[in-house]
């Protein structure tokens, strides 16, 4: 079979730019990925998430692990990844969050030319359906859509309540004038019509309606191996369906397999470390030696706690009944439990008044979730999560074997930069402070893994319990200087014919949650591609 683009992963980049490309019907396009549809119950009802982070028979999801981590008790974490149509937007909490403008300054600073806020703002609008109506900052008629939550639970609100009684700023709007503040989140989710309640992929925004297209060929469950290379061009891609096939790609090969897929991918096709990919036995095409280098992600970690309240997530009678009629509301009219994203409400806050711009994110949910849910607790709870915006810490994807049914060695290197921990330690303290207002005191009935309040102690609890919330990066990033592994369109340095477009672009962690920074970059690159211009 031969196209002109062959596109690798239909996650959160991929779908976007199979859907943007096809558009010109003169264009033919591939895209090949390894999990299913992406149309499954538990993706399309929000709360499936907790059928499926978790990793056990993973379903729609690649559960990853890392490597040991210092950092953490040489403990190896959990690294979910989607797979499926839509990737790990099929199976996150659907928070839409751009992240802060200096962010992007910041890449263009860094030598990512074109990617300043003032550049990426009209792709942020290009792909936003925000059932709020067009503003000077939202659009309306995007195909991402973007809703308020459907129907928050009342500790969430609380949870609000209780940031009001420390004074914290309050925003009904993380995408707004300003970031700062604490508040409900919006959510990738239909908020109207056939599909209300449903989650809102990239994969369902993008790529569903557009699958009858003669110029579009979507290939599921198939496992790329290998990028073909003539010399130094790349001409297609192997891939293992049933035997092993083969696709051929007049113009382009993209990348699109995320921050831990397409390092790999590179790598074992022979683009990366010339040293380290002779020691596997792979040819070298191109020594690209920061390829798989500049990892970065953000550490999370919780404070959990018990409650009288049922109307959660929890293990005992009353809740499952609870549960059994909010499924039944869900069906009926997309509202209810099985709509909430999980993560309800947030803040983006600052440790220190002197800063900037936030330096720390929470997320509060009404439920108790432990090592990604895959540590139960009878009866209900509420838990809250704080995550350092801007790590210092630096890791990488590197190789277990030559070969792609291997899962990489993911090593984050969490908490190896001192600043790290300082700042998670402050953001914990801050966190507590929130959890002991009076407003969040009426909900709970005790704290779990507290033995003291001192910094040595939470700093015990964050080595021993802290793992990811689920936002790689950086792992083929993009620059102008002579060691970046792509150009500021995406094009991989030092070949032709091969592009990457998925989060291993991003030269640092924008300051909050990567699925919406993600797909504005697939519109931004897609559309300069159909102009001519990348």
């Amino acid at each position: 079979m031969e196209f002109d683009y062959v596109i690798v992963g239909g996650g959160s980049a991929g779908s976007v730019m199979a859907g943007r490309l096809s558009e010109d019907p003169n264009t033919t396009v591939c895209l090949i990925e390894a999990g299913g549809k992406g149309r499954d119950l538990l993706i399309r009802a929000p709360l499936g998430i907790i059928g499926m982070v978790h990793g056990r028979g993973r379903i729609n999801n690649y559960a990853y692990r890392t490597t040991p981590q210092p950092g953490l008790n040489g403990r190896r974490g959990h690294q979910p990844r989607g797979r499926a149509l839509g990737g790990s937007s099929a199976i996150n909490a659907m928070l839409y969050v751009r992240g802060h403008p200096s962010d992007y300054d910041d890449w263009a600073a860094a030598g990512a030319t074109g990617w300043g806020w003032s550049d990426v703002l009209p792709w942020f609008l290009k792909s936003e359906g925000n059932a709020r109506g067009a503003s000077e900052l939202h659009a309306a008629d995007g195909p991402l859509k973007v809703c308020d939550q459907r129907s928050p639970r009342a500790i969430s609100q609380a949870f609000l309540d209780a940031a009001e009684e420390l004074q914290l700023p309050r925003t009904d709007d993380f995408n707004g004038a300003e970031q700062e503040g604490v508040g409900l989140y919006q959510v990738t989710q239909y908020g109207s019509g056939p599909r209300a309640g449903e989650r809102c992929s990239a994969a369902s925004a993008y790529l569903f309606d557009h699958l009858d297209r003669p110029n579009l060929h979507v290939i599921t469950r198939a496992r790329v191996e290998r990028i073909d290379f003539d010399g130094r061009r790349a001409t297609g891609v192997t891939y293992s369906k049933a035997g092993q096939r083969t696709v051929t790609a007049r113009r382009e090969v993209i990348l699109s397999a995320g921050a831990f897929g397409t390092p790999q991918l590179l790598q074992v096709s022979g683009v990366g470390p010339a040293d380290y990919l002779r020691q596997h036995g792979i040819e070298v095409i191109h020594d690209a030696t920061e390829i798989g280098e500049n990892l970065q992600d953000h550490l999370d970690f919780i404070l959990a706690y018990k409650t009288e309240d049922t109307t959660g997530l929890g293990l005992g009678l009353a809740g499952t009944r609870h549960l059994i009629r909010e499924i039944a509301r869900w069906r009926r009219d997309g509202t209810g439990l099985v709509a909430s994203p999980g993560a309800e409400a947030g803040a983006f806050l600052k440790t220190d008044p002197g800063l900037d711009r936030p330096d720390i994110q929470l997320h509060f949910v009404p439920a108790i979730v432990d090592e990604h849910a895959r540590k139960l607790h009878l009866g209900y709870g509420f838990s809250c999560h704080v995550c350092v915006l801007r790590p210092a810490s630096r890791g990488t994807v590197r190789l277990r074997s030559a070969r792609m049914k291997d899962a990489p060695l993911i090593d984050p290197a969490y908490l190896a930069h001192p600043a790290d921990g300082e700042g998670l330690l402050k953001g914990a303290k801050l966190m507590r402070r929130i959890m002991d207002t009076p407003a969040m005191r009426k909900w709970r009935t005790r704290e779990i893994y507290t033995d003291g309040v001192a910094d040595e102690d939470l700093m015990h609890h964050i080595r021993a319990r802290a793992d990811t919330i689920y936002h790689p990066v950086g792992t083929a990033r993009m620059g102008t200087d002579a060691g970046a592994p792509c150009d500021p369109e995406g094009r991989v340095n030092g070949v032709e014919g091969l592009r990457v477009v998925d989060a291993s672009l991003m030269p640092t962690l924008i300051g909050g949650n990567t699925n919406a920074p993600t797909i504005m970059m697939a519109e931004k690159i897609s559309a300069a591609m159909r102009a001519g211009r990348g």
